[in-house]
């Protein structure tokens, strides 16, 4: 290349052109403009101005979110767009949902104008349209970029065949580079991509409520959510959880990033309609991976025909995912939870109100549950939300009369086990009560495994078991099924608290440098949850990074100032004698007093 005077000198040559963008960086200026500004900055620091230096990229412009960078070879180019969003992905893992930054990427080689730093023409204009169409924390190649690359890249390409692209006259052969699904699909705490299970699997999102009442909110989510359950119970399907698919509540959606994130091949999405005694139930059913319907319908009815409705949808989307299914699965799936509306109805404000997981909202919850009982005494997954609910006051700490709140919940787990022994959900949660707040670990592992069984599905049986396993079972079961939990509800608002006992079971194990970034994930998830800032605590000192264990420990002291190795026992509940040494000695390197 000619040295320049001191005059500007245009010249052509032919480069490896990034493009990159922020996705949503509107949306994100307006949630908190000085922490999407300091962390971008960060980024640029820590992540990617190394990155394009190692892999010899020239920046040649950045944008507040986006930037222009020059690579004399498209191999070094697409190595480090990999790189990049590989770290990228890491770097999201440990953020909540509404802070990840997202990068779109475009590659092209072709022929371009440089003008003093600046660069123009084709090769410029390919390679912007390209970030424009590639997917969040994907990377999308011109055709003649792939050609230059094939065979030197260690990830996988996907031909997504000729694209039109906004002002290039001609359709441009592309492809995508497969590594976008790590980006967005790493189980809670472990770095791993999902992968699509060996079986038909669905995520089912919630509808919308077009009754134009946002107090109908409660019905719209509550009948979605036995759509789930009833599918759940369906073992030749792989159905997401309802927590991780309500993430998605109130926002737009990209189907194929939906797919991606949490793991699956189809999409059910649909809307309820409320209107006095009427009800109207639409619901499209579409493969994930192209965007294509399957399968789309709409349900008129009375009010009091609310299960049968349930029933038809579930009966009609299982038959176009397994058209192959026998008829008495799909009977064994038309189940009501009981026979009064106006139970259920409170059933359903219970459950909404058990979601906000915080002290007055479950107080609430718990009156709904009174009242659910109380117009069908049978209620059995009422009595499960009851018992549910007394195990978030005692590991909070809300309980106000220790004794009688555990007979209560015990009652409540009783009444759910006796009228529910084929309701899984039922069964998981009295099991929950059982082994956390009544402390019979056995009667309450035989809940949570029963309700596995019938429903192997269901994230909060694999998580009632897994936890229960915790303070005296096998650890390695409890591994596997806290783990397995997270896989079916991998977006999950209460993940904190599995990823809790998943870092203490590992924790136990003696396996602390698993178990320390779990536990953090959890606190950075729920700030305020004990169980987890005990076991961050607990977990960091064992393996010799004690400033942020006695950060920890310092914390739970805010929140727990009566916390002593002394009482210690009566917020964990019963623990093998080793492991209760194990956890005492290590909290007492945190900090916490005798």
């Amino acid at each position: 290349m000619e040295q320049r005077g001191p005059e500007s000198r245009v010249e052509r040559r032919l480069a490896a052109v990034l493009a990159a963008d922020v996705v949503g960086y509107s949306r994100l200026m307006g949630h908190d403009e000085e922490r999407t500004l300091a962390e971008l900055k960060s980024l640029r620091q820590r992540l990617i101005d190394p990155t394009f230096a190692t892999h010899r990229g020239r920046i040649v412009k950045t944008t507040g979110d986006g930037m222009l960078v020059e690579f004399a070879s498209a191999v070094d180019a697409v190595r480090c767009a990999v790189e990049l969003q590989r770290g990228m992905a890491t770097y999201n893992a440990e953020l909540p949902h509404e802070a990840r930054i997202d990068f779109r990427i475009g590659i092209h080689i072709g022929d371009i104008i440089v003008d003093d730093d600046d660069i123009f023409g084709d090769g410029v204009n390919i390679a912007a349209r390209l970030e424009g169409i590639a997917e969040p924390g994907g990377i999308c190649l011109s055709e003649d970029t792939h050609r230059q690359i094939r065979g030197k890249i260690d990830a996988a390409f996907e031909d997504i065949g000729p694209q039109v692209l906004k002002n290039i006259a001609e359709p441009i052969p592309a492809w995508r580079a497969r590594l976008g699904d790590a980006a967005r699909s790493f189980v809670a705490g472990t770095g791993k991509p999902l992968q699509l299970p060996d079986r038909p699997s669905i995520a089912v999102l919630p509808f919308q409520n077009m009754s134009g009442d946002p107090e109908q909110e409660y019905f719209v989510d509550g009948l979605v959510e036995d759509i789930i359950t009833a599918l759940s119970r369906f073992k030749s399907l792989f159905v997401i959880a309802r927590n991780s698919t309500f993430t998605y509540k109130g926002r737009a959606v990209d189907i194929k990033q939906i797919g991606r994130a949490l793991g699956v091949r189809y999409v059910l999405e649909g809307s309820v309609r409320k209107a006095g005694s009427r009800v109207r139930i639409t619901g499209q059913l579409i493969r994930a991976d192209t965007g294509t319907h399957i399968w789309a319908d709409r349900y008129d009815g009375e009010l009091a025909e609310i299960f049968e409705l349930q029933d038809q949808v579930t009966h009609d989307v299982v038959g176009a995912i397994a058209p192959r299914l026998e008829q008495a699965e799909i009977e064994r799936a038309r189940r009501k939870p009981t026979d009064s509306l106006d139970a259920y109805d409170h059933y359903l404000r219970g459950l909404a109100c058990s979601y906000r997981m915080d002290r007055e909202s479950i107080a609430e919850a718990m009156e709904f549950v009174r009242k659910a009982t109380e117009l069908d005494p049978e209620f059995a997954t009422a009595y499960g939300l009851g018992a549910w609910c007394y195990y978030w006051r005692r590991v909070n700490r809300w309980t106000t009369e220790h004794e009688q709140e555990t007979r209560d919940a015990s009652r409540l787990a009783a009444s759910a086990a006796a009228y529910g022994q084929d309701d899984a959900i039922a069964l998981s949660y009295a099991g929950m009560a059982l082994g956390h707040v009544a402390g019979d670990a056995e009667a309450g592992l035989a809940l949570a495994d029963r309700a596995r069984l019938l429903n192997t599905n269901l994230a909060i049986a694999w998580h009632a078991s897994g936890s229960i396993c915790v303070p005296r079972g096998p650890l390695d079961q409890a591994i596997e099924r806290l783990s397995h939990a997270l896989r079916l509800s991998p977006l999950d608002p209460l993940s904190f608290c599995t990823l809790s006992y998943l870092a203490l079971a590992n924790f136990f194990a003696g396996h602390a440098d698993a178990a320390w970034p779990l536990a953090e994930r959890a606190c950075r998830d729920q700030p305020h949850f004990l169980l987890a800032l005990r076991a961050a605590a607990a977990s960091n000192a064992a393996a010799g990074r004690l400033m942020e264990a006695r950060a920890f420990a310092a914390r739970a002291l805010e929140l727990d100032p009566d916390l002593s190795l002394s009482n210690l026992k009566s917020r964990i509940g019963p623990l093998l004698p080793e492991r209760f040494a194990q956890y005492a000695e290590t909290l007492r390197q945190a900090g916490v007093p005798e």
